[in-house]
């Protein structure tokens, strides 16, 4: 296998809502607010720019968002619009792809792909910054940009804000990525997801360790058409420990007042089948509630049915702002990614595009549908994140974020391996550890119980 690409340090890239600083995010609102006072005010920013558009998956906001605000910045565009148009067909993989259009052809490369981490694949491979345009179910940061910005003009602030995920919660890359940001800017979230569709362990997972969320069961105000569509209701809040104590013990947490719902369609093309019927539908008696009377309703487009066109002329009613608002957000973006624009916020104390543990052959990514273990089986090397090193040790993959726990850790010098609890696994140089899920795993990679205790 070829060894992992490293990244250009002096280029950013979004792959993960969490490569910009909260501060950023809302540098960058400000400049959204200035692109969108005159959109035709800019074309010579970004004049002799290229982007270049890799869309491996259908889109229709997302790719003409991002090609109307290159124009509008004065840059050029060109685009691969059709998987089946592309050498992908051939069988060329995204690191060929990327390298070769990242470069001479393009300046800045926005990437939708159906495998989870395919985008950190591509900003590692690539010369220019790579925005992540969707990756499979895993983040799609810059939808959640526009979510935060539309929100933060209607309501003047994020923080505080008590906002309701409704619908496909497991699927939806669009969630998770704004679960991350909410949570980071101090808003409240109630999840009420379709029964078998509730927000993945692996997302509650990182909200609790990297923004210090705490879970509740939630008891939501009667909301016809979404309350009752599911009875695992949940709150969700970054507060701090004092403010918690206002619930009663956490164990079941009122919600009167609701600032945002905001829809999400069933991701069939990410289903295996599953049924979705009775699935949620938001519709005027929805508005009619009490709880809903100063919310937003937001949804990421395209919708299906889960939200009745009847409402679409009520002031609530804001999903095609969302989408309007992309064009100046994603100008702000790109002429920062470009360097067309400085931010003077702080960037991330830590971006995600560091090293991290070369996994050789100890562990494998869980999630079937990581870049990992589709196309990248014939070209990456499987990198890893610690997240915690100890009770078990934690480590997530570098590319679509999933985590798996390490129970045996192995000596690379020795080929001997031990639990991780044991003296002599704590001993193993971390340049030397190879981390194991499971005894046989370590085994059947050519490593011998150690000696333990001796």
């Amino acid at each position: 296998m070829m060894p992992v690409a490293m990244p250009d340090l002096a280029k950013r890239d979004l792959v993960s809502i969490e490569d910009l600083s909260t501060a950023e995010i809302l540098e960058l609102f400000h400049h959204a607010d200035e692109f969108r006072a005159n959109l035709g005010d800019w074309s010579d920013l970004c004049r002799g720019a290229i982007m270049a558009t890799l869309f491996f998956e259908p889109s229709t906001r997302t790719r003409l968002s991002f090609e109307s605000a290159m124009l509008r910045l004065g840059g050029g565009v060109i685009t691969a619009a059709d998987e089946k148009n592309t050498s992908r067909s051939k069988g060329e993989s995204l690191a060929d792809t990327v390298r070769v259009v990242g470069g001479s052809y393009a300046d800045i490369l926005v990437v939708r792909h159906p495998e989870d981490g395919a985008a950190r694949v591509a900003a590692r491979y690539a010369r220019v910054p790579v925005v992540n345009g969707g990756d499979g179910a895993h983040e799609h940061p810059t939808q959640t940009l526009c979510d935060l910005y539309t929100l933060w003009k209607e309501k003047g602030r994020l923080e505080g804000l008590e906002v309701v995920l409704c619908g496909d919660l497991r699927y939806s890359r669009t969630i998770h990525s704004f679960c991350y940001a909410l949570a980071r800017f101090g808003a409240n979230i109630v999840t009420m997801p379709y029964p078998g569709f509730e927000l993945p362990d692996y997302v509650l997972h990182r909200l609790r360790r990297n923004f210090g969320v705490q879970t509740a069961a939630a008891s939501v105000a009667d909301l016809p058409g979404i309350a009752g569509s599911s009875n695992a209701a949940a709150y969700l809040t970054a507060s701090t420990p004092h403010q918690l104590a206002l619930f009663t013990n956490l164990t079941n947490v009122e919600v009167n007042r609701i600032d945002a719902i905001y829809m999400t369609r069933a991701q069939r093309e990410r289903h295996s089948g599953e049924s979705t019927a009775n699935y949620p539908r938001l519709s005027r008696t929805t508005l009619d509630a009490a709880a809903a009377k100063d919310a937003r309703i937001m949804h990421p487009l395209p919708r299906v049915d889960e939200i009745d066109y009847d409402i679409d002329d009520d002031p609530r009613s804001i999903y095609f702002r969302q989408a309007e608002l992309g064009v100046p957000m994603r100008m702000a973006l790109m002429a920062f990614l470009l360097g067309r624009i400085q931010l003077r916020a702080a960037r991330p104390a830590a971006l995600s595009t560091s090293p991290g543990i070369v996994a050789g052959a100890g562990l494998r990514c869980r999630n079937e549908r990581c870049i990992t273990n589709n196309e990248g089986v014939r070209y990456l090397v499987r990198d890893f994140r610690l997240c915690e090193s100890e009770t078990p040790p934690v480590l997530a993959c570098a590319y679509c974020e999933r985590e798996v726990e390490a129970r045996f850790v192995g000596d690379a010098a020795s080929r001997s391996f031990h639990r991780y609890s044991a003296a002599e696994a704590r001993q193993v140089r971390g340049e030397q550890r190879v981390y194991f899920e499971s005894e046989a795993q370590a085994l059947a990679a050519g490593f011998s119980p150690g000696v333990e205790g001796a």
